[in-house]
């Protein structure tokens, strides 16, 4: 189990998962649970999916790569440099094929309520879809079909993923985006964000994503502020998925099996202090994602809190 909900002393809730740590040369430093257990790992791996956008449409602002590899709230800088992305290859917005959507970030849905209907711009993966347009623009590939699973960009995609994790990442799925969405175990994900940490191929954006964790997250997500806090870039997943990349020292995931988004931050703080990764100061900056609050007619009447206990 990783984590529990505790209302007014009652324990109303568990959450049950999955959590590997593997150091930079590929071994298994601690776990907990079904590591080996297989999911989609959803928006988790847009590091490596950004990788092949530059490696095919060459280098971007490190600013255009945290967007590229964000699931962003929306918000007009999320959207702009979106907008950059495209019309440096001629393209806007109705190139990319992500469905409409209104802002995650309640401040960016707020600044858009008076707006007829969602826009595609402001899906959360309109960043990593306008990257990959480019791409396909620099290699003379469709553009109508970069979704497809066999377009040539998903296929390295997928190829990627198999080559980071060490498994295969296949039958894939539909993400919610629309993009092809690779099979993963936890264990395998934790390898890919151990060689995120390291591999001087990925330092551009793992810097990126480290430098302007907001671009590539919002305000308050568990990946910025694990980002802003501890020398690492960290990228969370729907469905309680969360990884981190601690700067050339070790890769971790953690993955909720109910999918609770929150768990997935408390036990992945409760991991890192379990390593040794945190300070004290980092642990007090991260407090509202190690023990969120549980709110009881709009006041702290408990907290959700980390039953982990990793084995190393």
């Amino acid at each position: 189990m990783i984590a529990r909900v505790v209302r007014s002393g009652v324990v109303e809730a568990t959450h049950d998962g999955a959590v590997a740590a593997v150091d930079t040369r590929g071994r298994v430093v601690a776990t907990s649970g079904d590591i080996e257990r297989r999911f989609f790992a959803r928006s988790a791996v847009k590091p490596f999916q950004v990788y092949n956008s530059l490696r095919f449409g060459g280098e971007m602002a490190p600013e255009r790569v945290a967007v590229a590899a964000a699931s962003h709230g929306g918000d007009p800088v999320h959207v702009a440099y979106t907008v950059g992305i495209l019309a440096e290859v001629g393209l806007d917005e109705s190139a990319l094929r992500c469905p409409p959507a209104w802002p995650l970030s309640p401040a960016a849905a707020r600044r858009v309520a008076g707006a007829p209907e969602p826009r595609r711009l402001w899906h959360n993966c309109s960043g990593k879809h306008a990257a990959m347009l480019r791409a396909c623009v620099a290699q003379g590939w469709p553009l109508e079909s970069y979704v497809d699973p066999e377009h040539p960009l998903q296929q390295a995609n997928f190829e990627l993923i198999a080559e980071v994790t060490g498994e295969d990442p296949g039958p894939v799925g539909i993400d919610g985006c629309g993009v092809p969405v690779f099979q993963v175990s936890t264990l395998g994900l934790a390898r890919g964000f151990a060689r995120f940490a390291s591999e001087p191929r990925l330092r551009d954006i793992w810097w990126a994503m480290h430098r302007f964790p907001m671009l590539a997250s919002g305000l308050d997500g568990a990946d910025a502020r694990l980002a802003r806090t501890i020398d690492a870039a960290a990228k969370r997943g729907a469905e309680g998925l969360l990884g981190v990349a601690i700067r050339n020292q070790m890769g971790l995931a953690v993955k909720v099996w109910d999918g609770a988004a929150r768990a997935a931050g408390v036990g992945m703080t409760a991991a890192l202090d379990q390593l040794g990764i945190l300070t004290r100061a980092a642990g007090v900056q991260l407090e509202t994602i190690a023990r969120p609050a549980v709110l009881g007619g709009g006041a702290p009447v408990g907290q959700m809190e980390s039953t982990l206990d990793l084995y190393r």
